[in-house]
Formats: C-alpha cells, structure tokens, sequence
C-alpha cells in the first residue's frame, strides 16, 4: 500500500516540539503547527490569517523587518532572535531558522522557545561582573569603569574620587553571631552605599568586607568630604530588629582623589587603600 507522504508530512509537522509558521508576503499568517499554541498561547485558528506582525514586540519590529526582508531576498537566516508577546501578555524569547520559497509565495519559519536559554545567558553575565552575595559590581567591573573613569575626567579635566572602605571588627561578627548573619550584615551594607550614590557612581565589593565606591565628576575636595560624611552617617544607623542584639559594625573609610592622590588606577586604590589602614590601625579593636 503506498504511503501518502503529503498526509504523512502535515503529520510530522504537528510532531514537532519547535513550532512552524508558514507567512505570506504580506506578513499574513497562513499556517502554524500546534507546538505554536505552546509557544504563544493562541489556537491555530486564533493565528491563522492575521499579521505575524501583531505579535512581536515592539522594540523588536525594525530589526525582525530587516530579517525578513533577508529572508525574502532568498537569503536563509537561521539564528535570528527576537521577541514575540504570548497571549497572557508574557514575552517569549524566539530563535528562529528561516526561509522564502519562491515557488510558493511564502515564507517558512521554525521557531524555537529560547526564554530559559536567554535567562541562563543573562545570570552567567550578571554573576561575570558582580559579586554574588550582594549583586554589587566585583572587582573586575570596577576596574574596568575606574579606567574608563580615569579617562574621562582626563579628556574632560574633571575630578573623581575613589572610596575604600573596610568593616571594622567583621570578623568579630563572623566568629559571635556566624557567617549567615554576617553575610546579611554586607548585603545591608551594600544597600546602604547604593543610597548614597548617584547613577553615575559605582560601588563594588573587593572582596570580604572591603567595598569601593567610585565618584565621578567631582567638583571640589568639600564634595568628597561631605560624600564621606554621608556615607559614614548612613552606616552607622542600627541594622534593625532582625539582627537581634548585634549592634552595626563601624566602617574606615580611605579616600583618593583625581589627580592630586594620583593620575592611574593602581595608584588610586594603592592610595585609598593606604588611608583606609592608617584610619583602621587609629581605632582600638574589639570582641
């Protein structure tokens, strides 16, 4: 008996978990498989001979228009990713592969849902340039911004400062109350040099207790003092009702200017850094 393949091919279309569209070259849905309902949330009755336009997002028109216009070129685009909105208002993220056949007047595209694949993508680039426990910028990013800082207030002829602090006593707390109250202690503090600055600043976390926080276009030493003064008045607030009997830690805070404490990165934190132990080693320890 022999196989009717057309039948069999609409078949194994359904089949397919990524889901095919077929448009016109007026952007006219014309077919879509039922892994489409999956992906957007609409029947295929729903989709069929509407704009495919309707439901991409809006930021995204002018690029997938260029891709189209690719496509129906005859120049195949298989790694094109866009954004479409579901029918509960959710956006999914979606590769496609794609394609025109000129024989019949339309396009053909499969799309595959890539919302987990992006999200993954966007944490792994998050935690390359911030520190986990806080969500402050690492290490690595601030360097990157004091360059870029650095090389601006140069072209401009402006001022930046660069803060170093250290928590004093941190490892008292660590050792009395334990490492899950200390690391909410640095979240806390983290929140609070985030009060302080401006969208242009930066705050970092070095690494243990020792935070930076950068200060552009700086005006006037006054500026920074007052920025310090801040920031130490901040700190000291009590750290709240969840911490039981720990009282807030106090903080040292160095400070190195652009360009009277130096004109590179190394020699600003080097600075900084040198301050912040000079005003550490004035304080008598406890605990």
């Amino acid at each position: 008996m022999p196989v009717d393949l057309k039948a069999l091919s609409t078949k194994l279309i359904h089949l397919i978990l990524d889901a095919v569209f077929v448009v016109d070259e007026d952007n006219q849905i014309v077919f879509v498989s039922d892994a489409c309902e999956g992906l957007l949330g609409y029947r295929a009755d729903e989709l069929t001979g509407t704009p495919i336009t309707d439901y991409m997002h809006p930021e995204d028109l002018a690029a997938t228009h260029s891709s189209i216009v690719r496509v129906m070129n005859g120049q195949a685009h298989v790694d094109f990713r866009n954004r479409y909105i579901r029918k509960d208002g959710g956006i999914v993220h979606i590769l496609w592969s794609a394609r025109w056949s000129e024989e019949d007047g339309v396009r053909i595209g499969v799309a595959r849902d890539v919302t987990g694949l992006r999200e993954a993508e966007e944490k792994l680039r998050f935690l390359a340039h911030h520190d986990p426990l806080t969500g402050l910028t690492n290490r690595s990013l601030f360097s990157d911004r004091l360059y870029t800082a650095l090389r601006a207030a140069h072209r401009h002829q402006s001022g930046l400062a660069l803060l170093y602090l250290d928590i004093n006593d941190f490892k008292y707390v660590n050792d009395t109350y334990g490492h899950a109250v200390g690391d909410r202690v640095l979240c806390s503090i983290a929140r609070r040099l985030e009060r302080c600055v401006r969208e242009t600043d930066t705050v970092a976390r070095m690494g243990g207790d020792e935070f930076t926080v950068l200060l552009t276009d700086i005006q006037s030493a006054d500026a920074v003092s007052m920025k310090v003064g801040q920031i130490a008045g901040v700190m000291a607030e009590p750290l709240g009702t969840g911490f039981g009997s720990l009282k807030t830690p106090s903080c040292s805070i160095g400070v190195a200017c652009y360009p009277a404490d130096g004109e590179d990165a190394d020699s600003l934190l080097a600075h900084a850094d040198a301050h912040m132990y000079r005003l550490k080693g004035r304080r008598p320890e406890t605990g």
